[in-house]
């Protein structure tokens, strides 16, 4: 299995405190990478240095917003300083507001894209160019099922953000990897975890069969459903895979963005 092997490679993972960036980064240090995390919340941050610490891995733990591209700028030099190579990207922090388009301010848009967008893509700028300079790297980003097509829940913004980091992964992909650096996106559908979608179900009793309607392989997905697929985009078994958008979603762009939406919705009006 030597074409998995990451020993020797540093990665860095935005988001790894908790949910799908923890269970990227432990995928990735399981198959022999040293990482660096970087994360708003430092108890979270500091749970996964240590147990990616107790795999024998170097680990270099950054606290603070990655949307500051400051500190970006910081955590990478930082990198630099302490491993002295870059050699994978996952870029899995990141949120934006929903609701109804005609209740959306023009700073919820800004700070949504901000926040998805433009921070991913200057996290981008700033692997590619360490990546760029050794000739070879590569680079995960996680968008969703939204961007690709219109769910009908309200998430105009968040949707046309993911769209935008989609087609990011596309253009950044065309650009280098010619030059050895790879660029993909995992597309995930609804994973359970620490955001907020929990909470969404519980206060409305039809969204969870909504949801699971969509869904044909029957359950919603877990974080680490990642793991597999972050190891295989980071890894050399992956050199000829690039600027791809990889669903990770339980079968339900194949089912057409959710077929089957309406079903939870009839039954509400028909009891």
């Amino acid at each position: 299995m030597d074409m998995f092997d990451l020993t020797g490679r540093v990665a860095a993972v935005t988001g790894g405190a908790q949910g799908m960036g923890r269970a990227m980064a432990t995928a990735l240090a399981e198959a022999g990478a040293d990482i660096a995390l970087l994360d708003l919340n430092a108890e979270g941050n500091d749970a996964t240095a240590q147990s990616l610490r107790a795999l024998g891995r170097r680990v270099l733990t950054i606290t603070g917003d990655v949307t500051d591209v400051a500190l970006l700028d910081r955590a990478f030099a930082a990198i630099d300083d302490e491993f002295g190579r870059l050699d994978i990207l996952g870029n899995v922090a990141g949120a934006a507001r929903t609701g109804p388009a005609v209740d959306m301010t023009l700073e919820d848009l800004r700070w949504s894209f901000h926040n998805l967008v433009i921070s991913r893509y200057h996290a981008c700028q700033q692997a590619g160019r360490r990546m760029l300079a050794q000739g070879r790297g590569s680079i995960i980003n996680i968008g969703s099922i939204a961007g690709d097509r219109s769910l009908q829940r309200d998430q105009s913004v968040y949707g046309m953000c993911m769209a935008a980091v989609m087609h990011m992964t596309r253009e950044l992909s065309t650009e280098w990897s010619g030059r050895g650096v790879r660029v993909n996106c995992i597309v995930p559908a609804q994973v359970l975890g620490d955001n907020g979608l929990n909470a969404r179900m519980a206060a409305d009793p039809y969204l969870r069969d909504t949801f699971l309607h969509g869904i044909p392989r029957g359950r919603f997905g877990r974080p680490d459903d990642i793991r597999g697929l972050s190891v295989f985009l980071a890894s050399d078994a992956a050199d000829w895979v690039t600027g791809a958008c990889i669903p990770m979603d339980g079968g339900n762009m194949a089912k057409n963005g959710g077929g089957g939406l309406l079903a939870p919705v009839i039954a509400k009006y028909v009891r």
